[in-house]
Formats: structure tokens, C-alpha cells, sequence
């Protein structure tokens, strides 16, 4: 069949599941988005800049899987980088299309704007590569190759990828094919698959303290509900790292808490760097995940499952679906005694608990005086007392629901809430390794345009917030109704406890940010609040979950205070970054 070459594109971004396209207009794109605004099933979502619309598009992908993120050429493709190296860096699936100059003006490198006027139009994609898994420049005759050659790499290896559409060429016809794109792995060698399986049943068997550790990867890569089920059938003790936080339930009696190398609960790190048989999913330890790198993990101990492969105590062995590896394994693994009874590490209610149940094995168990892995007293509220970063939190986790989105910033909102237990089957969703400030409030509009049907929950500090405020304007013309939490501390407090704690350069500006809303868009239906003391915010929460509308919280906190968690990262990482002779607060 003959399709336009725009039209094409269009088909294939709805074929997997993208139903809006976000970005800015350019005038290398407009006629690429008036096929946009002419086809049924998809729609445009202007961003107020390229950045935040790379950020609207990480949260649209963290929702539905993956998302279509449309700029111009040059100035509209470097402004995205770094949204697009984040959904790099956290494994993000990512659709970048770029609207180029004309064919022509390229193939004779005439001097145009938006270009360095030297006549090369390969700096750009050679910008975006080291960034994408895939940076290419279609044309009439390669357009159905790399189209489906990007679709595909991009759901594969969970990274961005990056196409630049030039200007004069999406309304010309070309032959496509008639059927969806394949987008299915390679199924496994069956060979490899049954040495595996038997090799990994025999193991389980012969371990004497087995565990998982779940990071961020194993949700990138579907294998999360196959891990709560192996969780639940064989009662399998687990852990997260904080780049992993609430993937598999945090109110499972085997959840053992947070895994952060020396900056792990005691009873955590004594699990987890004590097993004899480690399961794990590519973690990927850096600084701030791992207790400036004080985990002690060892190959011989650890079976890590990759998308296309398992390393078997080192040995690294291809050839697999790890999806059919793990459902294999699920079905050949003899289950506890009492498995399937109460609360699945998915999340699920099951029931009664009875016999030798998780929470009998768990009560055994050093990490059972964890914090984290011990269920919280009632948060009860002190009238007239000033909000401190101390009390926040627990008051705040009493305010989430089951099943919300909750967007945490980098920083105190993030660290504030690491130590909070989530409740069953929230989308926990922040930057934990890129951890580019600003990103959670377009992150939060993409997400919610993914998923209508749940809560959305942003926490975001307000020197972050200035940073792309501006998105706000959109979430409120989208009518979107998102619960904005605003910590107004005024100024950079991460950065305080690390350098600095009364100098300018951590200063900001002291907007009214509880105002905004009206002043982006005169009468929006959002309500406005403020909170200084903990019956106030009290009241505020009260009043948010007996309205349908959305809200905007402004929280006002002392500059100096910080959780527990933050005081310690602080001057942990000013060591890290400065050296045993370098600066101190």
C-alpha cells in the first residue's frame, strides 16, 4: 500500500501505543503537525519549551511505556539534550523527532537558520548520538527501514532515539507495508534456556539465604510482576535500591527495606551483602545510590537477569528472553509453605495469611527492626506546631492513596520521602540518577496525559520549580487536576548541607508561588493553599481530598532544616566532591 511518509510515522508512534505528540512548534515541523492535527487517534501537546517538553515526554513514557517527543531542527534539538539524556540515562523509551531543513538545501549545504551557517547538517545528529540509541536522518528511499529500525531499537534497548524528518518530504507517498510493526523479541535458544532453568532451580535449592534486589530496570524491562509472583511463591525476601523505590511492594511483610550500601539500615545490609544467592536486575550503583560506593557485593554470590541474557555467578549467558526465563523459572520452582496467602509483593490482596506465612519468616529476620520494614505509628498532629522537615513526611505518607502517582524531585522531596513506605501500588516516579532539578513539573504533565485514571502527586522544592515553572501554564490548559505539593524553603537546601549553608549563591527569590495558578491562567478551578504549622497543613490535606479539583500547596519550611537523610548526604558528598583537603560548611 502507498502512505504519505508523515502519515506513515503517525501510524507507526500509534501502533505502539502513543496517542500524544509533545513539543514545540517549529517551521521544519508545522507540516508534519498538520498530519498530526488531520489523523484521528492522536493528538499535538505544545510545551512552553523544548526542555520541559523532553521532560512531559519521560513522564509520558514512565505511564505508558514509551512517548513521541517532537522539536526543530537545531535549536530546538540541543535545547532537548538534556531531557534527552536522562531518558537515556534512566532507560527511558523516548521517540524524538526532529522537523529538518528541506532535502534539497541539505544535499547542497546552503546556509540556513537555526544552523551554524557553515553548510553542515551532520553536527546535529552527531550532537544527539552519544545520547540516543539511534540518531538518523530519514529520506523517501530509507524512510520504512529506519521508521521501523527506531521503533524498534528504542522499545528493545529502553533508550531514546532520535529521527530528523526533513521539511519537504513527509507529504510525499512512498510503499509501506501492510502489516504492524513486529516489535517481539527473539525467543530463546532452547538449549540455553533449559541449562539455565536447570541450573537455576538446583541453585535456589542450594541457597541458604536468598534475596532480591530490585532496581530500576526491572520495571524498564517487564519483569516486575514476575518477580512478585516468584516473591510470593517461594516467600523470597527483597530489597530496593533508592533508584528502584516502591517497583514491588513496600508493605509486603518480606520487604526488607531500602539497600544503600553503607547507608543502609543495618539489618538491610546485613540481608542483602549476606546472601549466598543475590538476585538482581542490572543495578547500576553510583554514588548516591550506593553509600558512596561502600556496597560489598560480590560476582560469586550474584545472578543478575539482563533483558537478553543472565549472568550466573559471572559466567554471562545469551541467547535468552529473560521474560520467558523468569516465567519458566516461576513454574518450576516448588512454592513455600504458605505462599499465595495475604498481600502479594505486587501489591494485591489475597486474603487471610495462614500456616508458615511471609510475616512469620520476616519476624525472623535481622531487618525486622528496620524502620522502613516495620509499619509506621499514626501520624498524630501537634496544633500550632511549626511544619519541620522531621514530621513532614510521616504527615505526608498519611496523605498518599493506593494507587497514586507520586513525583518526587531530586533533592529534599526525594530524600524526604525515601524513607516513607508507599502504599500498595503507587508510580513512584523521580529522576534518581540523571537528577536534573526541574524535571518532575513537565514530568508530571506528560504522566498524567499517560494515565487519567489515577491521583498525580508532585512534591518539588521551589528553587527546582523555577527551573521550569513556566509548565504549570500547560498542566492548567490540558485541565489537568494534579495535587502540587511546594516545599518553599527558599533557596538550594541540598546544596546548603553540601557547601555553603549561609552563603547568596544558595539564595533564590521568594516568589508567591501559591498564586501562580491564577496568574497562568485567570480562573482556573485549581485551589490554592498554604501551610506553616502542622494542623494547617492537616486542614489543607483534608480539604484537597474532599475536592475533585486540582491543588497547589505551598509548604513553608525553614532554610536550614533538611531530613535526616539529606544532613548525612550533605557532607558525605562534599568529601566525595572535594576531597579530605577541600571546603566545609
Amino acid at each position: 500500500m502507498r502512505m504519505t511518509i508523515g502519515d506513515f510515522l503517525i501510524r507507526r508512534l500509534q501502533e505502539i501505543g502513543i496517542t500524544e505528540v509533545i513539543g514545540v512548534p517549529g517551521d521544519f515541523n508545522l507540516n508534519w503537525l498538520e498530519q498530526i492535527e488531520a489523523a484521528d487517534g492522536i493528538r499535538f501537546v505544545g510545551s512552553t519549551n523544548e526542555l520541559n517538553a523532553a521532560y512531559a515526554a519521560d513522564g509520558y513514557s514512565r505511564a505508558r511505556g514509551v512517548s513521541c517527543l517532537l522539536t526543530t531542527y537545531g535549536v530546538g534539538e540541543l535545547s532537548a539534550l538534556n531531557g534527552l539524556a536522562g531518558a537515556a540515562c534512566e532507560h527511558i523509551p523516548m521517540v524524538s523527532i526532529a522537523g529538518a531543513p528541506p532535502l534539497f538545501a541539505t544535499e547542497k549545504r546552503w546556509l540556513l537558520h537555526h544552523t551554524l551557517a557553515d553548510g553542515n547538517f551532520g553536527n546535529m545528529l552527531d550532537s544527539l548520538r552519544p545520547f540516543t540509541a539511534l540518531a538518523e536522518r530519514i529520506s523517501p528511499m530509507n524512510a520504512v527501514t529506519e521508521i521501523d529500525r527506531a521503533l524498534r531499537t528504542c522499545l528493545r534497548e529502553k533508550r531514546p532515539v532520535h529521527l530528523q524528518l526533513p521539511s519537504d518530504i513527509s507529504h510525499l507517498s512512498i510503499t509501506v507495508p501492510d502489516e504492524p510493526l513486529d516489535t517481539s523479541l527473539e525467543p530463546s535458544d532452547p538449549v540455553q534456556l533449559e541449562a539455565v532453568l536447570d541450573r537455576l532451580v538446583q541453585e535456589f535449592a542450594a541457597a541458604e539465604n536468598p534475596v532480591l534486589l530490585v532496581d530500576q530496570d526491572a520495571q524498564r524491562h517487564g519483569f516486575l510482576d514476575l518477580f512478585a509472583q516468584i516473591v510470593d511463591k517461594i516467600q523470597l525476601p527483597y530489597a530496593q535500591m533508592a533508584s528502584g523505590k516502591a517497583l514491588l511492594s513496600e508493605q509486603h511483610p518480606l520487604f526488607l527495606g531500602t539497600y544503600n550500601g553503607k547507608a543502609s539500615w543495618p539489618g538491610v545490609r546485613e540481608r542483602v551483602e549476606g546472601s549466598d544467592f543475590l538476585l538482581t536486575c542490572t543495578p547500576r550503583f553510583i554514588e548516591v545510590n550506593s553509600g558512596s560506593f561502600s556496597h560489598e557485593l560480590y560476582e560469586e554470590n550474584i545472578v543478575d537477569f539482563g533483558d537478553q541474557h543472565v549472568n550466573i555467578y559471572g559466567e554471562h549467558i545469551v541467547g535468552l528472553d529473560t521474560t520467558e526465563v523468569l516465567a519458566k523459572l516461576l513454574e518450576r520452582l516448588p512454592a513455600a509453605d504458605g505462599a499465595g496467602s495475604g498481600t502479594n509483593a505486587a501489591g494485591d490482596s489475597k486474603g487471610e495469611s495462614t500456616g508458615d506465612s511471609a510475616g512469620d519468616r520476616a519476624a525472623k529476620q535481622p531487618s525486622s527492626v528496620n524502620p522502613e520494614a516495620v509499619l509506621p505509628e499514626p501520624f498524630e498532629v501537634r496544633a500550632g506546631a511549626e511544619l519541620t522537615q522531621a514530621r513532614l513526611w510521616p504527615q505526608v505518607r498519611e496523605f498518599i492513596r493506593p494507587g497514586d502517582t507520586v513525583i518526587a524531585e531530586a533533592g529534599t522531596s526525594n530524600i524526604g520521602l525515601g524513607p516513607q513506605r508507599m502504599p500498595e501500588n503507587v508510580r513512584y516516579i523521580n529522576s534518581a540518577i540523571w537528577g536534573s532539578i526541574g524535571y518532575t513539573l513537565p514530568a508530571l504533565l506528560g504522566s498524567q496525559m499517560a494515565d487519567t485514571d489515577t491521583r498525580h502527586l508532585l512534591f518539588i522544592g521551589d528553587g527546582s520549580f523555577q527551573l521550569t515553572a513556566q509548565e504549570l501554564s500547560t498542566i492548567l490548559r490540558e485541565k489537568q487536576k494534579p495535587i502540587i505539593v511546594l516545599l518553599n524553603n527558599r533557596g538550594y537546601t541540598i546544596e546548603r548541607y553540601i557547601l555553603g549553608m549561609d552563603r547568596e549563591y544558595n539564595d533564590i527569590a521568594d516568589w508567591a508561588y501559591h498564586k501562580l495558578p491564577q496568574v497562568f491562567v485567570p480562573g482556573t478551578e485549581m485551589v490554592s493553599y498554604t501551610a506553616r504549622t502542622e494542623d494547617e497543613l492537616a486542614d489543607a490535606f483534608a480539604a484537597i481530598n474532599n475536592s475533585e479539583q486540582g491543588a497547589f500547596l505551598e509548604i513553608h519550611l525553614d532554610p536550614e532544616d533538611a531530613p535526616a537523610g539529606l544532613q548525612a548526604f550533605g557532607p558525605m558528598t562534599a568529601e566525595f566532591d572535594y576531597g579530605p583537603r577541600g571546603p566545609r560548611n
